[in-house]
């Protein structure tokens, strides 16, 4: 049995028709649709629509991205084509008029790789692509040119990720494809908005939006994080070192809250990366990105991004110990610095691993089960002779301030004299010193890291500094002598 060739009525921007036929399946594609070749059209491939229910708004959105459509013109290097973006070219229609699917330009993706790829050292490596810090930069300011040129037709990415986007291997030149999922600029002020968005590039306002209200704020943030990545050997900007080992948020979490920790103010929550190179980067670099991730902010455009970027590729100063490394300002070459720092770090692992595991000062392979069990007793007797000193302490720390009364008594008439402010200060003072005594101990005795008895201690030492003042000054009997 022969399979009859599946045909489509292809309709252009300019109002030619044409008929098309599909050939072999090449790609399921993404949620939307599967992907086939247009035969006699070898630089053209079709997608065809899953769900035909949403035939009309298909038709409409699909019709104003040709009405509205970016300019991208291929580019080309050594006699080479590169395909930019797979925009919509005709609208394929079966034969009941039904919206099924569209022709787009051909995109050879075995000449290209996710920009996720670009971010790691190690999957550089295993996918042999070029370790040029340069070629980075340079998909950078593609990235940011494909966003503005977008934006300047009134279209958002919306789903804007690294995984989403792809360059040419050797020319970092962007690819990308699934532009219908993008929300639209229609005609009249109508908007065909996006479906999908992904978290740890969603903007901070963001959060509570459906992503059908998202638009050119979630493009410059996630332009934003994808360019610090790029810069940043795959670091997200809102990843970093937690402060507190008790409280660990995810990326978006962190987001939410603006913890940047790469910006002109330390952020409270999170430390920077061990290995990030931003503090190399150029001074106009890091007040974007400050701009970009910190509250209240202006984020930068992405025409800004492109002229910024052009700027940092024209202005680049080349690395003398490798020549894959550039770097931008008179702090010299991050990327060197960052590799000597992990070499030093991986030696000094290398060196304890290699070195005797030792218990309290003897070597793990000559404590025998005996030595054990004494050294337990050693530190049992010690433990019982520190919770006696402990509470020995204690009572001396209540006896004394219990019979301060009668150690100052003596002194009655020299105190008194001072006068009720001067003493009041001193009290205050005391107390104070009393408090930063107690967190001390609490500090270095762990029998005192009981939050409840040092409060009833401090409440006790300040009760009776309370009682000594109104027994010496004979407060109680003034008050009676007033009120007669």
């Amino acid at each position: 049995m022969i399979d009859t060739p599946v045909t489509y009525n292809a309709l252009y921007a300019d109002g030619t028709f044409q008929k098309i036929t599909l050939g072999r399946m090449i790609n399921r594609g993404g949620a939307a649709g599967r992907i086939y070749e247009v035969a006699g059209q070898p630089q053209n491939v079709a997608k065809i629509f899953y769900n035909l229910a949403k035939s009309n708004t298909n038709r409409q959105k699909l019709e104003s991205m040709l009405l509205n459509a970016p300019h991208f013109p291929p580019t080309v290097r050594d006699g080479v084509e590169y395909v930019q973006i797979a925009w919509p070219i005709a609208i394929l229609e079966d034969e009941k008029g039904f919206c099924v699917g569209y022709i787009m330009p051909l995109i050879n993706m075995d000449k290209a790789v996710s920009l996720d790829h670009l971010m790691q050292k190690s999957i550089r490596q295993k996918l042999g692509l070029s370790e040029k810090y340069s070629y980075r930069i340079f998909a950078a300011y593609n990235i940011a040119s494909m966003v503005a040129a977008l934006h300047q037709c009134g279209h958002y990415i919306v789903d804007l990720k690294p995984s989403n986007v792809s360059v040419y291997r050797d020319t970092m030149i962007v690819a990308m494809v699934d532009c219908d999922g993008f929300s639209i600029q229609g005609e009249h002020g109508n908007r065909y908005p996006a479906e999908f968005v992904s978290e740890e590039y969603i903007y901070p306002e963001g959060m509570d939006l459906d992503c059908a209200d998202m638009g050119e704020e979630q493009d410059k943030f996630a332009l934003a994080v994808i360019i610090f990545k790029l810069l940043n050997n795959g670091i997200h900007p809102f990843s970093g070192v937690p402060r507190k080992d008790t409280d660990m948020l995810t990326i978006q979490q962190r987001i939410e809250d603006y913890h940047y920790a790469y910006g002109s103010w330390l952020d409270k929550y999170q430390a920077p990366h061990p290995y990030s190179l931003h503090s190399y980067f150029d001074k106009r670099t890091l007040e974007m990105f400050d701009r970009a991730f910190m509250c209240g902010q202006e984020r930068p455009t992405a025409k800004e991004w492109v002229e910024h970027l052009w700027y940092l590729l024209h202005n680049l100063k080349q690395c003398k110990q490798n020549p894959n490394h550039v770097y931008f300002t008179a702090k010299g070459c991050g990327l060197c610095a960052m590799e000597e720092k992990l070499a030093h770090q991986l030696n000094k692992v290398r060196k304890e691993s290699e070195e005797p595991q030792k218990v309290r000062g003897m070597e793990l392979s000559a404590i025998s089960a005996e030595e054990v069990a004494r050294q337990k007793e050693e530190r049992a007797e010690e433990n019982k002779k520190m919770r006696h000193w402990t509470w020995a302490g204690i009572l001396l720390y209540l006896l004394f301030f219990g019979g301060l009364n009668y150690l100052l008594f003596p002194y009655q008439a020299k105190i008194t004299s001072l006068g009720i402010g001067i003493q009041i200060s001193f009290i205050l003072v005391f107390i104070i010193a009393i408090y930063y005594f107690l967190k001390s101990l609490a500090q270095n005795f762990s029998y005192l890291q009981n939050r409840t008895l040092l409060n009833m201690m401090f409440v006790y030492a300040v009760f009776c500094l309370i009682i000594v003042f109104i027994s010496l000054n004979h407060i109680s009997s003034s008050i009676f002598t007033l009120t007669e």
